[in-house]
């Protein structure tokens, strides 16, 4: 009796702890989901900078060197930041999605045992009030209690057993639970974090617009021009040999290429001559440099990812509509910050077609760079980008189309084109291999 006291009473303490968790069926799971993503947006939104830090960032901007090289290392600097900061949310974005995940199937693991534990806490519960008659009393006693017997001793092992998975799950409850609070913590600091680096960079980015506030005249004049050019077009082909033929600032691109190139062949071969060893890691470390650090070519396995995220669709990939994908497709996070994959001069920068707001770039020798997919260039034509610095932002949803395979996502999505001689060619050699992204497949 003693034994069965005491399973009674695990068992009762199990039910009262399992009726006071939020337990969910099965159908009531994509319910939770969306609740949970809905939370996860609200827990965004409401990640704010105080005015205090805000113009803490603004007086630190402020004691900057106002020249090019520093407003650039300061960029390229704060770029990073926030890349490795998106880099960790994306991660703990994940972590806290699969808890939930793993809270929700257990609750609904405990949720279709507790008829059962009900059941078998009402039949001891019997059992106590009525016990099993002595042994020797009648035959028909001695029967019942042998059958009491062996029914006891066959249910009360497995019940046991089956009473303590169901706790060990209850305690998995506990530490999802708590795990949960944790991802959230941390996800809440590194959002407050990002917006302290978004701040920066925006700060930045309005100091490097005043060191060419002079320009802004013939800037605009050019821009309308080119808008013209792109409504013509019919291709990126005939818009970028349109731009290169009538676009002042896309001349002086392609001629500050063919000069940068022709100095770059003569200080390889004065190295060459004077014996001395060229580091490509170093090559990128100049930030006052205007013009590309090496050749695009020299540049393989050595150039960024433009935004953080898997990879959706790669060069070559067949679209659905019996085309090849002439680049790739990167997924990213809302908002996300996209920075130049190369050093480059901007030769267009607005809406062309169905590529929404189009960035194209010479990055000298004859090779373009075409970015599609932004809400916001931040970026302008005849401007010298370095590697690193931010050129745009990403929206809130996707954009563009042109080049994607269909891809089952509403989330903003990069497209990357890289061409040489008007053709396009595989990106792939030149992304540095420890920032290369996952696909979505896992490979």
């Amino acid at each position: 009796m003693a034994n069965l006291n005491r399973l009674k009473a695990c068992i009762l303490a199990f039910l009262a702890m399992l009726f006071c968790v939020q337990v969910l069926s099965a159908q009531d799971l994509s319910v939770q989901r969306d609740k949970n993503l809905e939370e996860l947006n609200v827990l965004k939104s409401e990640i704010s900078l105080s005015e205090q830090r805000k113009q803490e960032l603004a007086a630190e901007i402020e004691s900057l060197e106002k020249d090019r090289a520093t407003i650039n290392r300061t960029l390229i600097e704060a770029s990073t930041n926030s890349r490795n900061i998106e880099k960790r949310i994306v991660k703990a974005e994940t972590r806290l999605s699969q808890l939930r995940d793993e809270q929700a199937d257990v609750r609904v693991f405990l949720n279709s045992k507790k008829a059962l534990l009900t059941e078998i806490l009402g039949a001891l519960q019997r059992m106590g009030r009525n016990p099993p008659p002595a042994l020797l009393v009648r035959p028909e006693d001695a029967l019942s209690s042998v059958r009491s017997a062996i029914l006891l001793g066959s249910v009360v092992p497995e019940v046991r057993s089956e009473t303590e998975i169901l706790i060990g799950q209850l305690q998995d409850l506990v530490r999802i639970s708590t795990d949960i609070d944790t991802q959230r913590e941390t996800l809440s600091a590194e959002l407050v974090s990002l917006a302290g680096e978004e701040e920066k960079l925006n700060l930045l980015l309005s100091e490097k617009r005043k060191l060419s506030g002079e320009a802004q005249t013939k800037l605009a004049q050019e821009s309308a021009k080119a808008a013209e050019l792109a409504a013509k077009a019919t291709s990126l082909n005939g818009l970028i040999a349109s731009l290169e033929t009538e676009i002042e600032s896309a001349q002086q691109a392609v001629e500050a290429a063919r000069i940068a190139g022709i100095a770059r062949k003569q200080q390889e071969e004065a190295r060459i001559a004077a014996g001395r060893k060229f580091e490509k890691n170093d090559a990128f470390s100049d930030p006052g440099r205007l013009a590309p650090a090496i050749s695009f070519v020299a540049a393989k396995g050595l150039l960024p990812l433009p935004v953080t995220g898997p990879k959706l669709a790669s060069f070559g990939q067949n679209d659905g509509a019996g085309n090849k994908t002439l680049g790739i497709s990167l997924e990213t996070r809302e908002n996300s910050r996209v920075i130049s994959p190369a050093d480059a001069w901007v030769v267009y920068a607005g809406p062309f077609r169905s590529y929404g707001q189009l960035l194209i770039m010479n990055a000298g020798q004859g090779y373009h760079i075409v970015l599609a997919g932004m809400e916001t260039i931040n970026v302008q034509p005849g401007q010298f980008v370095l590697v690193g610095e931010p050129i745009g932002i990403m929206g809130a949803q996707r954009i563009a189309s042109t080049g994607l395979v269909d891809v089952n996502t509403t989330k903003p999505i990069l497209y990357v084109e890289f061409r040489k001689d008007g053709n396009s060619i595989d990106p792939t050699p030149w992304w540095a291999v420890n920032n290369k992204e996952r696909t979505t497949d896992g490979s």
